[in-house]
């Protein structure tokens, strides 16, 4: 049987910073980043591929606000907006993999799946929303539309006195589609799926589906839903090509290889910047819990060169 390979998409992979975020930009950032998983496909491995959609959804809910104001076109809900922004940002990367594969002479079939991933309706995160999505806000705007839709703000710091809505970003507890990618990609298919850790539901006491304006950090999905389809490797592709303690810092050093024990270690010594890389770890650490071979974070561009990358694993190699 073929390794199995969950390969997570940083969100550079598509837009980067300092771009308007034209499909043009999009196109060839993603077929840049897909040009480094060929050496993955060569090797033999069976993929699943995951990615962000922060930047595309959160144009979305702006066409979403637009949309409302100028036209009185009803607005669809944040988890309809991530279904959107999985199957536009999926069908890109299925366009651009299936000409990277053609352009190598690889014949492989590229589908995406749009994901449900499950929830806790209970889960602590909805006491605190803290995840920032949509438009900035003056105050005034911000106040009433929490009166009016039941929005929650807090300030952001990239405008003066501008604020952002914010929703929870809970845990997620199980992939619901994954029979299928599993099925799907131990038949030779590469699959996309879990974009922007996936869409938020839950059941009900009748076990209906039910959703919640929420938004699943996109590295412990994929964690998460490697370990649900019994992968053997979890990749994390960023901007940086190693972990580093106490980055930025004078004190920066470098981590190549970590066990499991130590990189617990780091953690609690707050080691890795909150937010960014903490994340990153942790979800990395939960698949090695959860019986991984081994998990790396790395560059899109150094995949291939096994001396780049932090590489997590239970022991050391």
């Amino acid at each position: 049987m073929n390794r199995l390979a969950v390969v997570a998409l940083g969100g550079n992979a598509l837009s980067r910073g300092s771009e308007d975020g034209t499909i043009e930009q999009q196109e060839k950032n993603s077929t840049d980043t897909l040009e480094n998983l060929v050496y993955l496909v060569k090797e033999g491995y069976d993929l699943v591929i995951t990615h962000g959609n922060g930047p595309q959804v959160g144009n979305i809910l702006m066409r979403n606000d637009a949309g409302e104001q100028l036209y009185k076109i009803a607005p669809m809900p944040l988890d309809v907006c991530v279904a959107d922004s999985q199957g536009g940002i999926g069908y890109m990367l299925e366009r651009m993999l299936r000409n990277v594969l053609n352009k190598h002479g690889i014949n492989k079939n590229v589908v995406t799946l749009v994901t449900l991933v499950e929830v806790n309706p209970d889960d602590p995160a909805f006491n605190n929303p803290s995840k920032r999505i949509g438009k900035i806000y003056q105050k005034e705007e911000a106040d009433q539309l929490a009166q009016q839709k039941g929005w929650i703000f807090k300030p952001t710091d990239k405008v003066a006195g501008g604020y952002r809505r914010v929703v929870s970003s809970p845990m997620p507890i199980d992939i619901v589609n994954k029979e299928m990618i599993e099925m799907l990609t131990r038949a030779g298919n590469i699959v996309i799926a879990a974009g922007g850790g996936g869409i938020p539901i839950y059941y009900d006491e009748n076990r209906d589906v039910r959703t919640l304006d929420a938004v699943i950090d996109k590295d412990m999905a994929s964690s998460l839903l490697a370990v649900n389809i019994n992968a053997d490797e979890l990749y994390i592709l960023t901007d940086v090509s190693f972990i580093f303690k106490d980055y930025g810092k004078p004190t920066q050093e470098k981590l190549e290889f970590l066990n499991y024990a130590d990189t617990i270690k780091h953690l609690e010594n707050g080691t890795f910047a909150e937010g960014t890389m903490e994340p990153k770890i942790r979800a990395c650490l939960h698949f090695i819990e959860k019986g991984g071979s081994k998990s790396v974070i790395t560059e899109a561009t150094k995949l291939e060169d096994r001396s780049y990358g932090s590489k997590i694993t239970m022991e050391y190699d």
